[in-house]
């Protein structure tokens, strides 16, 4: 077990509708090599109608025990703002509710803030190692894989961004910088996200360091229902909508998403071509990436002018 830390730690853990991946994603965190009276879990519920408070239940004589919090404003950001709003820790990790951590994880997570004396980080980003317990389809492994920014503990550059699935910040920078964006992430029937990477670039903008921290890797469940065409080209979609709404709150935006629209109608056009060209010479793998393509671009089809009128 690491050293007793000065600084406590609040984990929290949002979920909807998942409950047996998150038994297991708690099993690890109840067993971690931290300190038992330096952290605490908080569980956020967005409305599940599954058995997921019965699951949290399960894990009442645990040290700390995982505290449970109904939070009814639908919506992941709502969740992680509902978080920083109970928690009792001065470094906050955000993880979804079905990674599997190792039991030095959050040692590893949480060290740099715990020695960042002069408050210099505003965030650190674990690795992301996505496993697949029902097999990986050819056709959608190159968008599934390890965040590998480095090798070693230390600042990222302006251009990488670490996953909200594996995420710490000090408690303080809310105050500083305010909460998550509530439009940009996922709520039930979509598949938005963005709010992790707009905060993280936030935190730049304040002119702190992120760090990255191989050694907290965890591993990221994805069941056979995400790697599905379905699943791919409705995340695709909804991604490109919340990176339009995203960039619609910056400066300069109405030039910047006249040019994408422009772009975007050539490459709809051309990823579906693309991808009936590859069905009819029955490459029916190329020709689902390429018209996954051409529904991100669809994406931002149907939300750009949304924004620039004013909707969300």
């Amino acid at each position: 077990m690491p050293p007793t830390p000065t600084l406590k730690v609040t984990v929290a853990i949002p979920t909807y509708n998942r409950a047996d991946f998150l038994r297991q994603t708690l099993a690890g965190l109840v067993t971690q090599q931290f300190p038992r009276d330096h952290f605490e879990i908080l569980v956020l519920d967005n409305n599940s109608t599954d058995h997921t408070r019965a699951v949290v239940a399960e894990f009442a004589s645990a040290h700390p025990a995982p505290r449970y919090l109904l939070e009814t404003h639908q919506g992941l950001d709502y969740a992680r703002n509902r978080a920083i709003a109970e928690a009792r820790g001065d470094i906050i990790v955000f993880g979804d509710d079905d990674i599997l951590v190792q039991p030095d994880w959050l040692a590893h997570l949480a060290a740099p803030l715990l020695a960042d004396s002069t408050h210099r980080i505003g965030a650190v980003g674990g690795e992301v190692v996505p496993v697949f317990p029902n097999g990986l389809p050819p056709w959608v492994a190159e968008w599934h894989a390890p965040l590998a920014f480095r090798s070693d503990l230390g600042p990222l550059d302006a251009r990488h961004s670490p996953m909200g699935a594996n995420l710490a910040f000090p408690l303080r920078i809310f105050a500083q910088l305010g909460l998550f964006h509530t439009a940009l992430d996922r709520a039930a029937g979509n598949y938005f996200s963005g709010g992790d990477s707009e905060m993280i670039r936030r935190v730049r903008t304040a002119g702190l360091e992120v760090w990255f921290a191989p050694g907290a890797a965890v591993k990221h469940q994805m069941p056979a229902s995400r790697t599905t065409f379905r699943y791919a080209s409705r995340h695709a979609f909804d991604s490109a909508r919340s990176r339009v709404i995203d960039r619609a709150g910056q400066p300069d935006a109405t030039g910047y998403l006249a040019g994408r629209f422009i772009g975007n109608i050539f490459k709809a056009l051309g990823f579906a071509v693309i991808a009936l060209l590859n069905t009819l010479v029955l490459r029916t793998g190329a020709g689902k990436k390429a018209l996954v393509r051409s529904w991100r671009s669809c994406g931002y089809l149907y939300q750009i002018p949304r924004s620039l009128c004013g909707k969300v």
